[in-house]
């Protein structure tokens, strides 16, 4: 207990060291981001891609569907498919601030190493696309030696790749390792599922057709539906408004267009059903949700 504690208190520094101020701080190591959050924050909606987070100080939670996942220092969650979830910090002080620690997975580097490790005994991962779990020491120290090397540039490009290889490792004998061979596999039904959300990330704005999706990625209506909604705790339809309703959020925000070109620009045929579906997924009118935004920059960290 005392050396896990010691272990998170140096990931800790090293994050701070190296974030200056709230929000996302990308790093030499092309799928390594840092993240600070000196106050708590707002739910905020966000697709998170396939990696792994791992949080050294604060707390957090992320909702995906109807499944609330809460994390503390120590804890990692692994996410093997885009999906869209909501995240908020709840605990995090200016004097001790949340921070925490994403990898991207490189589907290369993930397959290469899947097919090297054994997989971990025991019955199978259930193959909701997010889990979170307590990080063992080896995990823990893996990922402290990678953080160690942005203090050390010269050693980045050779010792980088191996402590990104050996957290994979770690990852793949763990808790986590049977679901993120399924991905890495690209068979059965969880990578059908995984087809269906890739098509639906890039075509969200189009007009859904539960039939054509199903016939797009090899399965009936119903077995699409059920193990969709096993992988994502949504249903295609919820998963597609929620695509549809962060990216209104985003255009209105970064854009600045109003609430009816974004409402339209994303698929809405009908404004006032994208103002009543917007203030029951993100709890105001999108007028009002952006100007709260804008007013308070610090309580929309993505956590």
């Amino acid at each position: 207990m005392i050396r896990r504690m010691e272990t998170l208190a140096e990931m800790a520094a090293v994050i701070a060291r190296n974030v200056s101020r709230d929000g996302f701080q990308s790093t030499p190591v092309e799928r390594l981001t840092l993240v600070r959050s000196s106050t708590v924050t707002m739910p905020m909606p966000n697709v998170y891609r396939p990696q792994m987070c791992l949080v050294a100080q604060g707390q957090k939670e992320v909702m995906l569907g109807d499944r609330v996942f809460r994390y503390a220092p120590g804890r990692y969650g692994v996410v093997t498919y885009d999906l869209p979830a909501t995240g908020r910090v709840v605990d995090a002080t200016p004097d001790k601030p949340y921070l925490c620690v994403y990898l991207d997975f490189d589907p290369v580097m993930l397959g290469d190493m899947a097919s090297r490790v054994p997989p971990p005994p025991g019955a199978s991962s259930p193959p909701i696309g997010k889990t979170v779990s307590d990080a063992g020491a080896g995990l823990l120290d893996a990922v402290l030696r990678l953080l160690r090397l942005l203090d050390q540039p010269a050693a980045l490009p050779v010792l980088g790749p191996l402590a990104e290889q050996e957290i994979l490792y770690h990852l793949l004998a763990g808790p986590d390792g049977a679901r993120m061979r399924q991905v890495a596999s690209g068979q059965g039904r969880v990578a059908q599922v995984g087809r269906a959300i890739a098509w639906l990330g890039k075509n969200f704005r189009q007009r859904l057709s539960i039939e054509l999706l199903a016939a797009e990625v090899g399965m009936s209506p119903s077995s699409l539906h059920e193990h969709f909604r096993a992988v994502t705790a949504m249903t295609p339809l919820q998963f597609q408004k929620q695509l549809r309703l962060q990216d209104a959020r985003s255009l209105m925000l970064v854009e600045n267009i109003d609430v009816a070109t974004a409402a339209f620009r994303v698929g809405y045929e009908s404004t006032s059903q994208f103002s009543r579906e917007y203030r029951r997924h993100f709890g105001e009118p999108p007028a009002r949700d952006i100007a709260r935004l804008r007013a308070s920059p610090g309580l929309a960290v993505v956590a």
